[in-house]
């Protein structure tokens, strides 16, 4: 038996935002881990030089992960923006 891979469905510009999508994926059941958050604080806004972290799960729920992940941004971007009211 062959054992999955860890494959990358996600970047984010800070920790914050990738801690926030792998907890997501949790409450779904699904494992994953965020690389880079060392890279991400010391290159903050500065990706060329390697400053994203990534969100990685294991290649055979990668689909689900990313699946829920769109759902989410799609919620979010249709929320009412109530800081503008």
């Amino acid at each position: 038996m062959m054992a999955d891979k860890l494959v990358t469905i996600a970047q984010f510009g800070d920790y914050i935002e990738a801690d926030l999508a792998k907890q997501m994926l949790a409450d779904f059941g699904i494992k994953s881990v965020v690389t880079g958050q060392h890279a991400s604080n010391i290159y903050s806004g500065m990706p060329a030089l390697g400053g994203y972290c990534k969100l990685q799960t294991l290649e055979s729920q990668a689909k689900e992960a990313l699946e829920i992940l769109e759902s989410n941004k799609k919620s979010v971007d249709a929320a009412p923006d109530d800081a503008q009211e």
